[in-house]
């Protein structure tokens, strides 16, 4: 077995983040071997079906049987995927609240405005099933509602 070098590595997560940005270029459901050939052909079709698999137990990217095989899409775009890891990353959180202030700190002040604006639509947009109210529990509490904001529709 040959060892790769530390050097030679490629960063976490960058090939799943070309595949998805293959799937989000295509505009449509893509095979492992589309998928492969937009990424110029440069990694084996088993390694993109590894990613592409990977991406789908993630609940990144959904499939659909085609023939013998499986076709591939996005689930959300790139903003909604952000989205939705920010929360995982949140919900593993015993402390919500001291793990919100620090992110809140780390913000430039343009975000800091562009955060306040939105907290600020979403106080006042109007009620109802997905309409207004932010998604998911304070800092300190749980939910069990297993709603997922980066899946919910832009107003």
């Amino acid at each position: 077995m040959s060892e790769t070098s530390p050097a030679q590595r490629r960063p976490a997560g960058e090939l799943e983040a070309s595949v998805l940005a293959a799937l989000w270029a295509a505009g449509g459901p893509l095979s492992p071997a589309e998928v492969q050939s937009a990424l110029g052909g440069r990694l084996a079709r088993t390694t993109v079906t590894t990613i592409l698999t990977r991406l789908h137990d993630k609940g990144a990217v959904s499939r659909a049987r085609a023939g013998r095989g499986f076709v591939y899409f996005p689930i959300q775009d790139s903003a909604g995927l952000t989205a939705r890891r920010m929360r995982s990353e949140l919900d593993k959180q015993d402390d919500r609240g001291t793990a919100l202030a620090r992110f809140v700190s780390q913000l430039t002040s343009e975000d800091e405005q562009l955060l306040r604006s939105l907290l600020d639509d979403a106080e006042g947009a109007p009620e109802g099933p997905g309409a207004g109210s932010r998604p998911g529990p304070g800092p300190g509490t749980s939910t069990s509602t297993g709603t997922d904001p980066g899946t919910a529709a832009a107003p």
